[in-house]
Order: structure tokens, then C-alpha cells, then sequence
């Protein structure tokens, strides 16, 4: 907890070093500030369970979601398998969210199926790293995975500064007849637009009950201007905290910064956990 409240920290990436491009190491030192994520692995690169689990404690983080993805055209290949000895260590702080490629995992389904049998509590899809449309009837089958199991889809919503990323692929507009066909399905649009679309984003999300802005990369002291057509109280009803870590200066400055904003107190409560735990199944505090 930080200061008295439960933290979901919603979008984390903790990958074995080898597996990514010096592009997101680079990314990462670069927005981490003084934030010592290097603590938490060794001289191989590899993270230490017990190290990262004390790290994210001393941040105050509750819950974490750990993030795989297949992009080698960005920012390499991170197999949702390497984060199966965090949740073995602590499978109450750690949670596991599965990852798919219609370039790379054919059937789609399968695979979504099959790491969400190991326990993903969500499915990400980076359309803006891979270059697919969100939209891709492929992806139809692995949305209706999520629909049976009754799990979210967390998607990548705005731009991307990696090379080889298409930053066309994140423009929420795209998503606008998937939410519509799956409204069942809650969709996490992971950094809320962030760039060109933060108005199309927020209109989707008070429009439609299925959709939902993880705040991760976003500077909290930003918000209200990323914002600023709309009702911020009531568009922070729709708000999952998440922080991109490590590419963040530490989550309880952040948690910090979006106390700072004059939220109600119920509301922001809900940013910080209740809505993650509305949407992750099993992820109560």
C-alpha cells in the first residue's frame, strides 16, 4: 500500500535482457530517472524473483501485471514463460498477462488459450509493435478466447518511438467495431491514446462500457491536460493505473502525483485498484 491505499500496478514489463533490443534497454534507462530497476536483476540479465518482489514492495505495489510480448520487428521476443519463476515466488503479487501475434501464433486462438492456461489474467495485443490492425478478423478468434474465459484484452493505444513500430496501428478509431462486437469483453487501451488520440480514446471509454485507460507512460500531472475536452472526475471512473515500469521515476511517485490531482477520494481508489480488480479476475486486495 502507499500511503493508506492498495496499488495495482496494471503494466509492467520485467523481460530477461537478452530477449530485448538495445532500443528498449536504452528506453528504459532513459525514462526510469532515478529509479534503481536494475536492482532487481542479475549480472546476466535475468530478473531475481525475491529481488524484484522486494523491490515492488518497497514501492508499496500490491499486485503487479507482468507483461510478455512477441514483437521482434521492435522490441524483441519475450516469452511469457520467462515470467512463470516471478508468480512461482509470489503468486500473490505477481500476475501474468498473455501475448499474441497474428504473425507468429497461428492458430491464434491455441495460443491464447494455451497461455491463458497458465494463468494470464488478461491478453495483450501490441498492434503498434507488430503492425497488425487490432481489427484483423484473425484476432476475432482470440477475442472470443477472452469472451469465453471472461478476461480482458489490454491493447497498445497510441504511438510508439521503437524502430520498427507502425504507430498507425494504434489509433483507437480501429477498435470501434470490436468493442461493438465483443461487449462482453472489456478492452484496456494501454496509454490512453497516448499521442494523436487521447480524444478519440476518451470518447470511447465514456461511451462504452467495455472499454477502459490504463495510464501507463503518462505523466499523472498530465492527465487533466491529455484531457482537457472532457469531464476529468468522471473520465477518471474509467482509469486503470499501470506505470510501464521500468520505464517510470517509481510507482509511489506516481501514485503520489495522481493524489495530487484533487480526484474524490472513492475515484481515485478505484484508479489505484478497484477498477483492476473489476476487470483482472482474482486480483482482489
Amino acid at each position: 500500500m502507499i500511503d493508506g491505499r492498495a496499488v495495482v500496478d496494471a503494466h509492467v514489463h520485467a523481460p530477461r535482457l537478452s530477449t530485448v533490443k538495445p532500443a528498449w534497454r536504452e528506453w528504459a534507462e532513459k525514462f526510469s530517472g532515478p529509479h534503481d530497476w536494475r536492482s532487481a536483476y542479475d549480472s546476466d540479465g535475468v530478473p531475481v524473483p525475491s529481488k524484484l518482489d522486494a523491490l515492488f514492495e518497497s514501492e508499496g505495489v500490491d499486485r503487479v501485471l507482468l507483461f510478455s510480448e512477441y514483437s521482434p520487428r521492435a522490441t524483441g521476443i519475450q516469452p511469457i514463460e520467462d515470467n512463470l519463476p516471478l508468480v512461482r515466488h509470489n503468486p500473490v503479487r505477481f500476475r501474468l498477462v498473455a501475448n499474441v501475434n497474428p504473425y507468429l501464433h497461428h492458430p491464434v486462438a491455441a495460443e491464447a488459450e494455451r497461455q491463458l492456461d497458465l494463468g494470464a489474467v488478461a491478453l495483450k495485443i501490441h498492434p503498434v509493435h507488430g503492425a497488425f490492425s487490432p481489427a484483423d478478423k484473425e484476432l476475432y478468434r482470440a477475442y472470443h478466447v477472452c469472451a469465453e474465459r471472461g478476461v480482458p484484452v489490454i491493447l497498445h493505444s497510441g504511438m510508439s518511438s521503437f524502430p520498427g513500430a507502425r504507430t498507425s496501428f494504434g489509433n483507437p478509431e480501429l477498435l470501434s467495431d470490436v468493442v461493438e462486437d465483443f461487449p462482453e469483453v472489456d478492452f484496456v487501451f494501454a496509454h490512453g491514446g497516448r499521442g494523436w488520440w487521447y480524444d478519440a480514446a476518451a470518447f470511447m471509454a465514456l461511451a462504452r462500457p467495455n472499454v477502459w485507460l490504463d495510464l501507463a507512460g503518462l505523466p499523472p500531472k498530465k492527465l487533466p491536460e491529455y484531457y482537457a475536452r472532457f469531464d476529468f472526475e468522471r473520465l477518471a471512473g474509467k482509469f486503470v493505473f499501470g506505470t510501464d515500469w521500468p520505464g517510470v521515476p517509481g510507482a509511489a511517485r506516481n501514485v503520489r502525483a495522481l493524489a495530487s490531482l484533487g480526484l474524490p477520494d472513492g475515484v481515485l481508489t478505484d484508479v489505484l485498484s478497484g477498477n483492476a480488480a473489476k476487470l483482472f479476475p482474482n486480483l482482489a486486495i
